[in-house]
């Protein structure tokens, strides 16, 4: 019984996690939806698979960010959604250049 319910949630899992994941619990007490709900509203934007996920504070707002790439593609596709309401804040297509040197800058921050 416990076998077919394990089939039952993992068949009705449409979202993968993601390789880094980064959902602060100080943060995560605030958003009003869950990181999966967040996931689903971000693929359904821009399907493929999800690289990296974030909770953050950015321009006053708390959104899920998360970094999608698209089957077969390098590029990213970055979808931003509101971590209240669970509306999509920005849709932005990212290079894998761009995403590289913003990943460096990110980590070079995290040495201040």
């Amino acid at each position: 019984m416990a076998f077919a319910a394990g089939i039952c949630v993992a068949s009705g899992a449409q979202t993968q996690t993601p390789k880094k994941s980064k959902i602060p619990p100080a943060l995560r007490k605030d958003a009003k939806i869950s990181v999966e709900e967040a996931r689903a509203a971000a693929l359904k934007k821009a399907p493929g698979v999800i690289d990296e996920e974030e909770l953050e504070k950015e321009h006053g707002k708390l959104v899920y960010s998360f970094d999608i790439r698209p089957a077969g593609r390098k590029d990213i596709t970055e979808v931003q959604v509101n971590a209240i309401n669970g509306s999509i804040v920005s849709v932005t297509k990212e290079s894998a250049a761009s995403e590289s040197k913003e990943m460096q800058q990110e980590s070079g921050k995290s040495n201040l």
